[in-house]
This record gives structure tokens, C-alpha cells and sequence, in this order.
């Protein structure tokens, strides 16, 4: 691969103005795309097959017409000192209503006089407004004349709020966050390289491969299902490793420029070393984010594919653009000369030449040092231990929110199980008194522990199967709400037996519910898949039986840790004002799926390019201590800054509006934080250091085994050195 590379190079060099045009042609093609056929997104996280699921499939199928519509609900509270019971306040919430029946859209409304849907204490109700279509088809036109609606009530002394299956806000594309990035990781690369053009060449490339990349994923979204969130993830991850990729092959050619090889010829070799670990780390990325879709949830699936098409387009950017870019540029990268050194310090600078005080500071102690990574992974990891998974609910979005304050004022008025209704399906083909059945099966469910209210059976047109409302005492994503949906299907399987009727739960709280079980199952098994590919895949890399083993053990702690750190913030509640989170909740269900594939691939992409540098030093000095030295003095700062930039760019998701983003970006900011200086930077070198020349041990007959792969290059150096020689004693 890295002859093929080492062409390729030379090739984007001399033919730079056509490869960087023909990027941009590409850019602006996809764009024309995307406003040719535009964007449609679809936000469904459900997993078919699921127990919910299948109920709510029963249930359309024997109830078509129950919940056809989208509905908007007006939650309205009386004035202070007044009910809605009050004269006044009811004809304020009478007028209200009858300016809403001028909209030709809506089908009919229920007035909570009528309806019944009054609180307990007479000062809250909700009028719910039914439209003739789905919920994601009700127009912009309907939701302002709702909006404009509620503000004339509140103008006339009724707090009113919006609530309902009709959505008012949507996550929003792009924006604050990717910019705030891009300036800190400027800021990095040009502390990096001491040069604001050098800084500059990662932050375009970057763009422009991400830019592809997302235009490529809003053009798939009108013909496959993808999220809104999917977009955002691979912005998240393309951003980030786009810069990083571009940094490793600037940097190699800003290396070798310095040792004075020509600009063509380091630029090629360039492309062939460094480029072939770019090239490597990235297909790592693609693989493990692919490996996604083993676990056979369908919107995983689709936010996994998409971040990885996304890694594959600025991987391919990075090795034609990023050479193209560094020809155009010429010696101007060029790195200017060091100043010289007194006479008084030569000597420890030459002593010191290939090593750094951090290198020498982890290799004196290397016992401690593992001891100290150990505890604090335990610390920060112990969270994990009473980890929640569910799915946001509006209880968990800013109180600025339309969302939020509906949410709030039905739990006020109604409780918090209102917000987080159960619709029990009763099939009762196969019972002999079906009527009398549901009767006291509605009965039974009503004894249950944390049950606040059951609504009387709706049968269906034949009268074999009706549907039952339960509202929970507590809210969606409680515990105990989660243990009633249990002791419903448990109980269900008693009143099968005794009365013939099959129960069966679904409403979105038992979806959700469903939902996050079913990933609960999957992360062992995913976290099993990435384990023993990342055994086999650095198996054949660093020809060694310890150094892989070393690398998962590292990455199954930086999982665990980065899972403690979610759960203390995100579920605990602590410092969520710091970083700008609006409530405390469960964890996103599944966030700990997703964090396995990501951190796996940009573990291995530090661990790749910081231990390969130790096996090259190694296979030529044989001395195992040099060897981390000297990747610690070489690769390190390099990989420093890679790691700031990923963090930084991942930290600044952190400022979007959208909770489930917010929690990401934390999560992933973290993870890459510890990964990249708690295990690859100092655990990685510390347990090196232990092992010694043992860590590259392989038995020969498994080393003939196996398949030979260069990551950094070093058969084309070796290769071009060898010509080298070959023409200087010919001549």
C-alpha cells in the first residue's frame, strides 16, 4: 500500500490544481444535490420485534382510526384565585377554542369541559385538537396559528402552553458548535506548527471532506431512513478526525522538509508513511463504526454508516487533497531554522536528543505511575455501577422550551405519569365473556403498585380487543415506572390463564422502556465483537501477543471510564449547569453502544500511531527502552495535539440545543481525553516499560502466519533509501 501511496502523492503534487478543482467540483455538485431534492430526515428509534412494538402494531391494525391524526394539546391554568370552573375563565378558554376551528386543518377538538380532562383541583386543563392529518404533516401555517392562539389566552389572564404529538422544534443542523471547534483547533495547530498557513491547510481540508460528507448524507435521507442526530454525529467525527488526519501527513512533511528532501519527494513519502497510518486508523474508524449494524438496530445502524461514509470521504481527502494543498504551498511550509544553543546547554540537548522530560518522567517510574491510572480509572468508573438508560423526554429540555413548560404544567395538574401514559392492549378472541373480561382485568390493573388512574376498556368495531389507559404515578423515565410495565406483562400472564385474555403493553414510555433492554443486551455482545477484532487486528500490526492484549485491556478502560464520567454528570446531576445541561436524567440508551464503536476506532488510531513508532525504533535499536523514549519524543506531540483537537472539537457539541448532542459531545469529549493522556500517553508507555523487549515477543510459527501489513511506510523508505545508495556507488 504505501508504494501505491508513495505515487499517488507525487501524482496529487504535480496534478494539484486538477485534484483540488476537482474536490470543489465535487462539493458543489453534491450541493446542487442536496437543493435539487432536499432533506427528510425521519426521527423513528424504534426496534422492530420489540414487545411495544408488536402491540402497537396490534393495536393499529385493530384500531385504525384511534390515533390517525397529530394532535396538539392546550394546557390551560387558571388566573390566581380563580378555577377554570370560573365564568370568566371559561369563557376565556371557550373563545380560545372556537378561534382555533377557523383552521380548515383541524379535524375536531376535545374541550376539556366536555372531555372531562380537568385537574383534581379545577386549575389546570387540556383541550386536545385533533388535525385531519399525521402529526409530522401538520404545517408551519397550523403551528403559528396554535402559537398565536395561546398568546391571545395568555393576554386574557390564562397561562396556556403547547403540548401533544406535533413537534415545535426540531434539532438543528450545523450552526455555533462545528465553528466554535474549528477556532480552538486552529488556535492548537498553530501553536502545533508555529505557522497560520500550515494551521490552515487541516482546518480547509477538514471542511471540505465534511462538507461532502454531510451533503452526501442529506441527499441519502430521501431515500433511507436517517436521523437528524445521524448528521450530527458524523459531523462530530468527521470534523474531528478530518484535522487530525491532515495533521499527521503535514506534519511528516514539514519533518523531512527540515531534513531537506524536496518538496515533490517529501510530499510523496509523506503521503506513503504517514499516509499509510492515516489510511489504516481511518479504515479502523469505517470498520468500527460499520460494526454498528451487527447489532441489528435499525437507527444505529444508520447513524453508524453514516459518520463512517463520512470518515471514508475525508480519509480520501486527506491523501489527495491535503498532497495537492502541500504542493501548491511549496518551501513556503518549509520549517524555519532553530536558533542556535549556547556552548553551556549543547551538551544536555544533545543528551536529552531523543528523549523528553515526559518520556523520561513515565519510563523512572513505571510502577506508580500504572498504580495511579488504575485508581483513578476506579474512581471515575465507579458510577457505572447504577447506570439508567432511556430516552430524553421533554422533561429534560430547557424550561425555555415549548416543550418543557407543557411538559411541567400537565405534571403539575395531572402528575407525572401523565406525561408518560401506558396503553395496555387487551385481546380477548379466546375469552368466552370478553365484556365482563375487560371489566375486571381494567379492575386488576387499577390494584397495581404506582397505578394513579386506569381509564374504562374501549373496545374495538368487533368487541374483541379494547384498549385500557394507565397512568403511572411517576414520570416516563422513572425506575418505578419501568418496574409497573414489568409487573404488567408478569401479571399478564396470570390473567391469560384465568380469563383468557392476552395483555399486551405499548404507549412511547414502554417503547422507550423496550428499547433501551434491548441495547442493555447488545453492548456485551458488540463490546465482545470490537474486542476480539481489535486482538486479531493488532495481532497482525505490532507482531506481538502483549501489545494487543495491552491496547484492548487499555480501551476497555477508557470505555468504562468514560461511561462513570457520563453517568456522574449526566444521570447524577453533578456540575450539569457548568456544562450547560438543562435537567439530569437517564443516560441516552444508546450512548454506551455508539461510545463503544467510536472510542474503539480513535483508540486505536492513537494506539497505532504512537506504538508503531516504538516497534520501528525497536526493530533497528533492539532496546526497548530507547525505543518509548523516542516515540514519546517523535510521535508524542503529535498525537497531542491530535488528541486536543478531537477533544476540542467534540467539547464544542456541547453548546448545541439539542440534549441528545449535548450528551454526546460531553461523553466523546471525555472519552478522548482519557483515552488519548490518561491510557495511550502515560498507562501505554508505563506498562512498556515494564514489559521490556517481552513485549515483542511472537512465537515464529504464528510470525510466518501472518499476513505482513506496514502501517507507517517503512518498506517504501527502507525501498527509496536502498535506490539511493545503489546510485551513489554505481556513480
Amino acid at each position: 500500500m504505501a508504494k501505491y501511496l508513495y505515487k499517488l502523492g507525487e501524482w496529487a503534487s504535480r496534478k494539484r490544481r486538477q485534484v483540488f478543482f476537482g474536490w470543489i467540483a465535487i462539493l458543489i455538485v453534491a450541493a446542487i444535490g442536496v437543493g435539487s431534492v432536499g432533506i427528510t430526515f425521519n426521527d423513528d428509534m424504534s426496534i422492530p420485534g420489540t414487545k411495544a412494538e408488536k402491540a402497537m402494531d396490534v393495536m393499529n391494525k385493530e384500531f385504525p382510526h384511534g390515533e390517525s391524526g397529530g394532535q396538539i394539546k392546550l394546557i390551560f391554568k387558571a388566573p390566581e384565585g380563580q378555577t377554570l370552573e370560573s365564568s370568566s375563565t371559561h369563557q376565556k378558554i371557550q373563545d380560545t377554542l372556537d378561534l382555533v376551528l377557523n383552521d380548515k386543518a383541524v379535524e375536531s377538538i376535545a374541550n376539556p369541559y366536555q372531555a372531562g380532562t380537568i385537574s383534581k383541583n379545577k386549575e389546570i386543563g387540556y383541550a386536545t385538537i385533533t388535525y385531519k392529518v399525521s402529526a409530522d404533516k401538520v404545517t408551519d401555517a397550523s403551528k403559528d396559528k396554535i402559537k398565536g392562539i395561546a398568546k391571545i389566552a395568555e393576554k386574557n389572564g390564562v397561562q396556556t402552553e403547547i403540548g401533544g404529538t406535533v413537534a415545535f422544534s426540531h434539532v438543528k443542523i450545523g450552526g455555533t458548535s462545528e465553528l466554535v471547534g474549528i477556532v480552538i483547533a486552529f488556535g492548537i495547530l498553530v501553536f502545533t506548527f508555529a505557522s497560520f498557513l500550515a494551521a490552515g491547510l487541516p482546518i480547509i481540508t477538514a471542511i471540505i471532506g465534511l462538507g461532502i460528507g454531510a451533503m452526501g448524507i442529506l441527499i441519502s435521507s430521501n431515500f433511507f431512513s436517517v436521523q437528524a442526530t445521524s448528521l450530527s454525529l458524523a459531523s462530530m467525527i468527521g470534523l474531528a478526525v478530518g484535522i487530525d488526519y491532515a495533521l499527521f501527513i503535514i506534519s511528516r512533511h514539514c519533518q523531512q522538509l527540515a531534513q531537506g528532501l524536496s518538496v515533490r519527494e517529501s510530499i510523496a513519502r509523506a503521503t506513503a508513511t504517514a499516509g499509510s497510518a492515516v489510511v489504516f486508523a481511518g479504515l479502523t474508524v469505517i470498520v468500527a463504526l460499520c460494526g454498528l449494524s451487527v447489532v441489528g438496530i435499525p437507527f444505529l445502524t444508520s447513524m453508524g454508516l453514516s459518520a463512517a461514509f463520512t470518515v471514508l470521504i475525508v480519509m480520501l481527502v486527506s491523501i489527495t487533497l491535503v498532497p495537492a494543498l502541500l504542493g501548491m504551498f511549496g518551501h513556503r511550509l518549509s520549517p524555519k531554522p532553530k536558533k542556535q544553543v549556547d556552548s553551556k546547554n549543547s551538551l544536555v540537548v544533545k543528551k536529552n536528543k531523543d528523549s523528553n522530560k515526559w518520556g523520561r518522567f513515565v519510563t523512572r517510574y513505571p510502577v506508580q505511575i500504572v498504580l495511579v491510572c488504575l485508581i483513578v480509572t476506579g474512581i471515575i468508573s465507579s458510577p457505572v455501577l447504577h447506570m439508567e438508560l432511556g430516552l430524553p423526554d421533554n422533561g429534560m429540555k430547557s424550561k425555555e422550551t415549548i416543550e418543557r413548560r407543557a411538559y411541567d404544567l400537565m405534571a403539575e395538574g395531572f402528575g407525572d405519569g401523565i406525561n408518560g401514559p401506558l396503553v395496555v392492549v387487551l385481546d380477548g378472541s379466546k375469552s368466552p365473556n370478553t365484556q365482563v373480561s375487560f371489566t375486571k382485568v381494567a379492575k386488576e390493573l387499577s390494584d397495581l403498585p404506582n397505578v394513579s388512574s386506569v381509564s374504562p376498556p374501549t373496545s374495538n368495531q368487533s368487541g374483541k380487543f379494547a384498549m385500557v389507559t394507565v397512568l403511572p404515578k411517576t414520570g416516563p423515565n422513572d425506575s418505578k415506572t419501568k418496574d409497573l410495565v414489568n409487573d404488567i406483562r408478569e401479571k399478564a400472564i396470570n390473567i391469560n390463564k384465568d380469563e383468557k385474555i392476552k395483555l399486551m403493553v405499548t404507549g412511547s414510555t414502554a417503547v422507550n422502556i423496550d428499547i433501551s433492554d434491548k441495547l442493555s443486551e447488545a453492548l456485551p455482545q458488540f463490546a465482545a465483537l470490537i474486542v476480539i477484532f481489535a486482538l486479531l487486528l493488532l495481532l497482525v500490526v505490532f507482531r506481538s501477543i502483549l501489545v494487543p492484549i495491552k491496547a484492548v485491556l487499555g480501551f476497555l478502560m477508557t470505555l468504562i471510564a468514560t461511561l462513570g464520567f457520563s453517568v456522574f454528570v449526566l444521570q447524577d446531576g453533578h456540575f450539569i449547569n457548568f456544562f450547560g445541561i438543562p435537567e439530569a436524567g437517564p443516560l441516552l440508551n444508546f450512548m454506551p453502544v455508539l461510545t463503544t464503536g467510536i472510542l474503539f476506532g480513535l483508540a486505536m488510531d492513537y494506539e497505532v500511531f504512537l506504538v508503531s513508532r516504538m516497534r520501528e525504533d525497536f526493530t533497528h535499536l533492539r532496546d526497548a527502552n530507547k525505543s518509548i523514549l523516542s516515540s514519546l519524543k517523535h510521535s508524542g506531540p503529535v498525537v497531542t495535539a491530535a488528541g486536543l483537537i478531537m477533544i476540542s472539537v467534540f467539547a464544542s457539541f456541547i453548546f448545541a440545543e439539542d440534549s441528545t448532542i449535548k450528551a454526546t459531545g460531553l461523553s466523546m469529549a471525555f472519552g478522548v481525553l482519557f483515552d488519548a493522556f490518561v491510557v495511550r500517553m502515560t498507562l501505554v508507555p508505563a506498562v512498556m516499560t515494564l514489559l521490556g523487549k517481552s513485549a515483542w515477543d511472537l512465537p515464529k510459527w504464528l510470525d510466518k502466519s501472518l499476513p505482513t501489513i506496514d502501517v507507517e511506510g517503512e518498506s517504501i523508505t527502507n525501498h527509496i533509501e536502498d535506490n539511493i545508495d545503489k546510485k551513489v556507488r554505481k556513480y
